[in-house]
This record gives structure tokens, sequence and C-alpha cells, in this order.
């Protein structure tokens, strides 16, 4: 069976989609199913990412552990 859905991204487009504007971990935590990550991903939408936090982290969690997991386990 196939994979779908956000995490069965490729790494490489995960990384493109961090770099701009963090739209793979903002994606992430919305379809995440949990509260705190869902308002943290509105959040993030309107406040140009914690003003780069986020989007730093992000970026070194996709490319140390394929994957944003800061917030959204």
């Amino acid at each position: 069976m196939a994979k779908s859905g956000i995490k069965s991204m490729d790494w490489i487009l995960k990384i493109i989609l961090v770099i701009i504007y963090d739209i793979y971990g903002i994606l992430r935590r919305l379809t995440s199913g949990k509260l705190v990550p869902m308002i943290i991903g509105v959040l993030q939408i309107f406040t140009a990412n914690f003003f780069g936090i986020l989007w730093l982290v992000d970026l070194i969690t996709v490319i140390l552990k394929k994957d944003a997991t800061v917030l959204v386990k």
C-alpha cells in the first residue's frame, strides 16, 4: 500500500518547504490531530514563525531527523 500524507514526502521536498516560510512545519502541526500543535500551527502563520525561532528549529530537525518533530508528537 502506498504511503500518503505529509509525512511521506521526499526529504528534499520537506527541506524546500521548510525553507519557504516553514510550510512543512505548519502543515505538519495542523494535521497532527492534537489541539496544542494545531494552535501553534495557526499562531505560526500569523506571527512570522515566532520570529524565526520555529523556522530554524524545524530546519535543523528536518535536516537531522528527516521530519519536523518539535511540538508535533
